[in-house]
């Protein structure tokens, strides 16, 4: 991490006040992704969106100036945090079992379960992810990389051939709607108003509850601490669903009841710390 005039996070826990090196500083880079609508980039490295106004929110709170954002590539944050590039990373890393090794993550700011996004009523009348796996003549279409959510499909017992992996969300939709499978699983926020892409979405109530959150160093305990008081706060005050609300984005009221019970890393990986 890029050391902030003369002051880093790794100099808190010298100090009384782990924040106090930051507010000298006067800047606190994040790492950021394009991840609308919660995270819009703009071609000129500006950030907004409601993941963007909540962590400034608690920044604020926090007695810290708002984000300087850093746009960088999901391989290269994790590296990038651990060689000081940024301060922490707030594009929502997925918090899970290998990634709590190597960091530490904030209480959850998005959770969601799976969503089985199938056509219009649902013809094939499919309630979760087991069902297919029950049902070998059914095809699904997944995004590319093993994480939680392949992970699980694969855990209740889904085969590979049963599986047509897509680079993105437009995409699986796409394959739905074109009859080349029988859904696409992803979260169940992964398309926003599906019913206007054709689609109708199923929760699939038996999955896991996924989450992602801020991830700090592992020596960043203190900050991590102090983030995650103001944040709880916040979430609980309701400020998820008017972020939602004036950034135009459906389900704040199911997303704040998903975080209700979540209010550390280690609610939804009991592993992590």
């Amino acid at each position: 991490m890029l050391i902030l005039t003369g002051y880093s996070f790794g100099t808190f826990a010298q100090t009384e006040d782990p924040l106090a090196s930051i507010r000298k500083a006067g800047q606190v880079k994040v790492a950021l992704a394009s991840v609308p609508p919660y995270i819009v980039m703009s071609p000129g490295g500006e950030a907004r969106g409601s993941s963007v106004d909540l962590q400034n929110i608690v920044l604020k709170e926090l007695g810290l100036p708002a984000l300087t954002p850093m746009l960088t590539g999901w391989d290269a944050m994790v590296p990038g945090l651990q060689a000081r590039q940024f301060d922490y990373i707030g594009a929502g890393l997925p918090i899970t079992e290998q990634g709590c090794k190597v960091l530490l993550f904030s209480a959850p700011y998005y959770a969601a379960q799976l969503g089985l996004f199938v056509p219009p009523g649902n013809p094939k009348h499919l309630t979760s992810v087991a069902d297919v796996a029950h049902r070998p003549d059914i095809k699904i279409s997944m995004l590319s990389g093993l994480g939680n959510n392949r992970a699980y499909a694969l855990k209740v017992g889904v085969k590979a051939d049963q599986v047509m992996i897509v680079p993105d969300h437009q995409a699986g939709a796409a394959t739905v709607s074109g009859g080349r499978v029988d859904a696409f699983v992803g979260s169940q926020f992964a398309i926003l108003n599906p019913e206007e892409k054709g689609l109708e979405l199923v929760v699939d109530k038996q999955s896991p509850v996924n989450a992602s959150a801020a991830a700090f160093r592992k020596e960043d305990v203190a900050v991590r601490d102090a983030f995650n008081k103001k944040l709880n706060v916040l979430i609980r005050q309701g400020l998820i669903q008017d972020l939602y609300k004036k950034h135009g984005i459906p389900n704040g009221d199911i997303e704040a009841q998903l975080l209700a019970n979540l209010t550390k890393a280690s609610d939804v990986v009991p592993s992590c710390e």
